[in-house]
């Protein structure tokens, strides 16, 4: 109960404060607000998280009319506290998490305390917590993956039964809302899978059990901690696509069939031709994210840019200067009656609608991309020359094979050069009208970048049909939108001058966070942990090994250490180990990831690492009987431990005001409450 207490009180203190928008609650705010108006949007991370934030806002009277414009937009009459009330209250069960899972692999509830007081007085932690974010919620999640497997283990004798099934099937629940958060989710399930694995191998080891019952333990498990995730992820899915059917912001980052979906997109109940044709006029899409449309315009290349010709570019809106006429290579398409389709392999000329020049590709080296070459709009008329010819190529597609509209991916082919039309997805000057750069690649590789599809298709010589013929099922909407998840967090590089934390900082403290505020008059919130907390999780980890080594050699030299010795080294290598695996795989991974990398990505670590220190330190205090006999030995176990609450107390008393906010002069100004307290020249409170 004190821990109960202690952990909601932390989190819910000032919950409304300050009043207007920190951080990234611009982002997940606002995607909470698209969900409440069912309009559709694009995030790199999968939905639930957000569905749940939007949900929380629902219930608890806000109405998603808020912009989240920018960070320190006032909320006034808004109701925000709802969706950092709900974050706020997941936050708090990651102390009793950690709690509950550290009493039972130790049985220990010193060790426990010591992990509950790490996490309690965490000023990081409860920062995290507070604000509308996905941070608490994946953490949430997390940690009840952790505690429902402990739980599981602990009914390994009572195989099948109900509490068994139960924890079982929380832990698969559990794993399935990781992931449904983040990807990061993919760790803890992970580390759930090779727990899994090495307690079947133990399994296989017991000779009181056939293998009638070891497959029936593998297929629970396989139900459990397979099926059921995969279940409950996809279905977070299906609500996702249900709820947000209306056109928004995240339509262009996705396939043309895809926003044939769409509520008030162009093409939601639009009707045209099925299969492109010679005399067509079409809007041709680049795959890649933020692609743009093909698109020209009157303007020119400037002098030093290639040949001086019409410039042809990637323009991501909807526009008349996308538009163009899909030509036979040697003549206007001008006979009566129906028209022959474009097939797979045909040679055509794209002639730009309102400029009647040709689509021109030749060997003048690309504006940005200098490997590649430069494409241009040449010609009068449709009157060109050889260098506006191009190949029609379906992916994975046969010759004579018809170009469906918005299904076919469709690369074209210089004919006089060999090389590809590519959407570089690099930004023009000026001069481009700040436009998406369009070449010719010689690079022959199918990527997004050089794939398009036909989205626009007028012909009045066709029959039309409904797009909602061509719109895709389900499993192709789920898989794309994987696809574009995918590509987008991998896209996430470091822009110019943006603060890139590296993963060797974290472990430390090395820099934290600004969420709030910059000058003495605004309100100022900044994400640091408790250096006491973060410093002793640190020191766990040094002595950890160690203290396992020790324990090893021990052992194996056969000491005699006695029973109670016997069970701590049990839980530093076994339980301990199941922690530093935990810490590992939500870690280690980061240090080859190539996207732009954050502070808070160590959170999931720093709670294996905390539970870890409750666990090391308990041991390290039982182990005073070594230097000094009873019951002088318990007045130094006790000194130990009062001195580490202590310390972490009085540290949360100091910075306490990162967390809970702070106004007036700045740390290095007389009269701050943070007066002194920039231990490290990095730290930029």
């Amino acid at each position: 109960m004190l821990v109960v207490v202690l952990s909601f009180s932390t989190r819910l203190y000032k919950i409304t404060e300050p009043p207007h928008v920190c951080w990234d609650e611009t982002h997940f705010g606002k995607m909470g607000s698209y969900y409440i108006n069912r309009t559709f949007f694009f995030d790199v991370h999968p939905p639930l998280g957000k569905m749940l934030i939007g949900l929380a806002g629902y219930v608890t009277g806000y109405d998603g009319t808020f912009p989240f414009m920018k960070p320190g937009d006032k909320y006034e009459h808004h109701d925000y506290w709802g969706m950092r009330g709900f974050c706020a209250v997941l936050g708090s069960f990651l102390p009793i998490f950690a709690y509950l899972i550290v009493r039972e692999l130790s049985q220990s509830h010193t060790a426990a305390l010591i992990t509950a007081t790490l996490l309690i007085f965490d000023t990081g932690c409860i920062t995290i917590s507070q604000y509308i974010l996905l941070d608490p919620i994946l953490l949430f999640f997390i940690m009840a993956a952790v505690l429902s497997m402990v739980k599981f283990d602990q009914q390994r004798y009572r195989p099948f039964s109900w509490y068994w099934w139960l924890w079982l099937l929380l832990t698969g629940a559990s794993l399935a809302g990781a992931l449904g958060v983040k990807f990061v989710g993919l760790f803890v399930i992970l580390l759930v899978g090779l727990h899994t694995v090495w307690d079947l191998w133990e399994l296989l080891g017991d000779l009181s059990l056939s293998l009638v019952d070891i497959a029936k333990h593998f297929l629970a498990r396989v139900a459990g901690l397979i099926l059921l995730p995969l279940f409950l992820y996809v279905t977070t899915f299906a609500i996702h696509f249900a709820v947000l059917n209306k056109s928004g912001p995240g339509d262009g980052f996705f396939s043309s069939a895809f926003q044939s979906r769409l509520v008030g997109n162009n093409l939601y109940n639009a009707s045209m031709p099925e299969y492109l044709a010679y005399g067509s006029t079409i809007t041709v899409k680049n795959l890649r994210i933020a692609g743009g449309y093909l698109h020209s315009h009157w303007h020119l290349y400037p002098e030093g840019v290639g040949a001086r010709q019409q410039q042809v570019t990637a323009y991501l809106h909807k526009d008349y200067n996308n538009l163009w006429l899909v030509q036979r290579k040697d003549d206007n398409d001008s006979r009566s009656g129906t028209p022959d389709l474009v097939r797979h392999g045909d040679v055509i000329r794209l002639e730009h609608k309102e400029t009647t020049r040709n689509l021109h590709g030749h060997l003048h080296a690309a504006p940005l991309t200098k490997k590649h070459f430069q494409v241009t709009g040449y010609g009068v008329n449709g009157t060109g020359d050889t260098n506006d010819l191009w190949q029609v190529e379906v992916c994975g597609g046969q010759k004579g094979d018809p170009v469906k509209v918005l299904r076919s991916k469709v690369r074209f082919l210089h004919r006089a050069t060999g090389c590809v039309l590519y959407s570089s997805g690099k930004t023009l000057p000026k001069w481009g009208w700040e436009q998406v750069e369009v070449t010719c690649s010689p690079y022959l590789k199918e990527t997004p970048s050089s794939q398009w599809n036909i989205e626009d298709h007028i012909n009045p010589k066709l029959p039309n049909i409904s797009l909602s013929v061509l719109k895709p099922h389900f499993l192709e909407i789920l898989l794309e939108s994987h696809i574009v998840m995918i590509r987008g967090n991998s896209g996430l590089k470091p822009k110019d001058n943006e603060m890139n934390s590296k993963p060797w900082h974290w472990p430390i403290n090395y820099q934290g966070l600004r969420f709030s505020g910059v000058n003495d008059t605004e309100y100022r919130v900044y994400l640091l942990g408790n250096p006491v907390v973060w410093w002793v999780n640190l020191a766990g980890l040094g002595l950890y090994p160690i203290m396992v080594a020790v324990a090893s050699v021990a052992l194996q030299r056969g000491f005699s250490l006695g029973q109670k010795r016997r069970e701590h080294a049990a839980v530093l290598q076994g339980k301990g180990g199941l922690l530093l695996l935990g810490w590992l795989l939500h870690y280690a991974p980061f240090y080859s990831m190539g996207r732009v990398l954050y502070y808070h990505h160590y959170f999931p670590a720093m709670l294996f690492s905390s539970m870890l220190t409750g666990i090391t330190f308990d041991v390290l205090l039982k182990s005073t009987d070594l230097l000094l006999r009873p019951p002088y030995s318990d007045w130094l176990q006790r000194l130990g431990q009062v001195a580490l609450l202590l310390s972490v107390l009085y540290s949360f008393y100091l910075f306490h005001p990162l967390s809970y906010g702070m106004t007036g002069p700045l740390a290095h100004e007389p009269g701050s409450a943070m007066a002194g307290l920039k231990w490290m020249d990095s730290w930029e409170f």
